[in-house]
Protein backbone atom coordinates (compact mmCIF):
# COMPACT_ATOMS: atom_id res chain seq x y z
CA UNK A 1 0.00 0.00 0.00
CA UNK A 2 1.24 3.21 -0.83
CA UNK A 3 2.09 5.35 2.25
CA UNK A 4 -0.46 8.36 0.91
CA UNK A 5 -3.04 5.78 0.63
CA UNK A 6 -2.36 4.46 4.15
CA UNK A 7 -3.16 8.03 5.15
CA UNK A 8 -6.64 7.67 3.61
CA UNK A 9 -7.61 4.64 4.50
CA UNK A 10 -10.18 4.60 7.08
CA UNK A 11 -9.94 3.11 10.57
CA UNK A 12 -12.53 0.22 11.67
CA UNK A 13 -12.79 -2.25 14.44
CA UNK A 14 -11.40 -5.97 14.33
CA UNK A 15 -10.90 -8.12 17.29
CA UNK A 16 -8.13 -10.54 18.12
CA UNK A 17 -8.81 -13.44 20.77
CA UNK A 18 -12.52 -11.10 21.21
CA UNK A 19 -10.36 -7.79 22.44
CA UNK A 20 -11.51 -4.68 20.39
CA UNK A 21 -8.72 -2.57 18.25
CA UNK A 22 -8.20 -0.13 15.98
CA UNK A 23 -6.98 -0.42 12.64
CA UNK A 24 -6.71 1.04 9.27
CA UNK A 25 -8.17 -0.90 6.13
CA UNK A 26 -6.11 -2.19 3.92
CA UNK A 27 -3.12 -2.38 6.47
CA UNK A 28 -1.79 -6.08 7.07
CA UNK A 29 -2.91 -7.35 10.60
CA UNK A 30 0.63 -8.42 11.68
CA UNK A 31 1.44 -4.65 11.69
CA UNK A 32 -1.93 -3.73 12.95
CA UNK A 33 -1.60 -6.08 16.27
CA UNK A 34 2.22 -4.07 16.63
CA UNK A 35 0.96 -0.99 16.30
CA UNK A 36 -1.66 -2.17 18.98
CA UNK A 37 0.79 -3.35 21.30
CA UNK A 38 0.15 -7.01 20.91
CA UNK A 39 3.37 -8.33 20.13
CA UNK A 40 3.24 -12.58 20.98
CA UNK A 41 1.03 -14.09 18.26
CA UNK A 42 1.42 -17.84 19.54
CA UNK A 43 3.69 -20.00 21.58
CA UNK A 44 5.91 -22.51 20.31
CA UNK A 45 3.88 -25.61 20.99
CA UNK A 46 7.15 -27.83 21.53
CA UNK A 47 9.23 -25.20 23.81
CA UNK A 48 6.46 -22.69 24.37
CA UNK A 49 8.17 -19.83 23.46
CA UNK A 50 6.77 -16.46 22.25
CA UNK A 51 6.11 -16.23 18.92
CA UNK A 52 5.09 -13.11 16.99
CA UNK A 53 6.00 -10.87 13.48
CA UNK A 54 9.39 -11.55 12.48
CA UNK A 55 9.57 -11.55 8.38
CA UNK A 56 6.49 -10.04 7.75
CA UNK A 57 6.40 -11.29 3.92
CA UNK A 58 4.90 -14.85 4.61
CA UNK A 59 7.91 -17.06 4.73
CA UNK A 60 8.38 -17.74 8.25
CA UNK A 61 5.38 -18.95 9.92
CA UNK A 62 5.59 -16.97 12.98
CA UNK A 63 2.33 -15.02 12.48
CA UNK A 64 0.12 -17.93 12.63
CA UNK A 65 -3.50 -16.91 13.43
CA UNK A 66 -6.97 -17.78 13.27
CA UNK A 67 -9.54 -16.32 10.91
CA UNK A 68 -12.40 -17.66 10.64
CA UNK A 69 -11.34 -20.70 11.80
CA UNK A 70 -8.74 -21.47 9.35
CA UNK A 71 -4.94 -20.73 10.30
CA UNK A 72 -3.43 -18.42 8.28
CA UNK A 73 -0.45 -15.92 8.35
CA UNK A 74 -1.41 -12.28 10.24
CA UNK A 75 1.00 -10.59 7.37
CA UNK A 76 -0.85 -11.74 4.28
CA UNK A 77 -3.83 -10.62 6.01
CA UNK A 78 -5.52 -7.35 5.16
CA UNK A 79 -7.56 -5.56 7.38
CA UNK A 80 -11.41 -5.09 6.78
CA UNK A 81 -13.87 -3.55 9.27
CA UNK A 82 -14.83 -6.34 11.63
CA UNK A 83 -11.84 -8.45 11.09
CA UNK A 84 -11.65 -11.00 13.74
CA UNK A 85 -8.79 -13.34 14.41
CA UNK A 86 -7.38 -15.54 17.17
CA UNK A 87 -4.35 -16.80 18.68
CA UNK A 88 -3.70 -20.35 17.27
CA UNK A 89 -4.55 -23.24 19.91
CA UNK A 90 -1.44 -25.44 21.03
CA UNK A 91 -0.51 -28.35 18.99
CA UNK A 92 2.17 -31.24 19.78
CA UNK A 93 4.97 -30.02 17.57
CA UNK A 94 6.46 -26.51 15.94
CA UNK A 95 4.39 -25.82 12.30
Amino acid sequence: MHVRAAERSSIVGIFFDDQPLLARTGANLAASLFVAGIRTLRASPRLHQPRGMFCLMGSCQECLVLVSGQRKLACQIAVTAGLRAQRVAKTGTDD
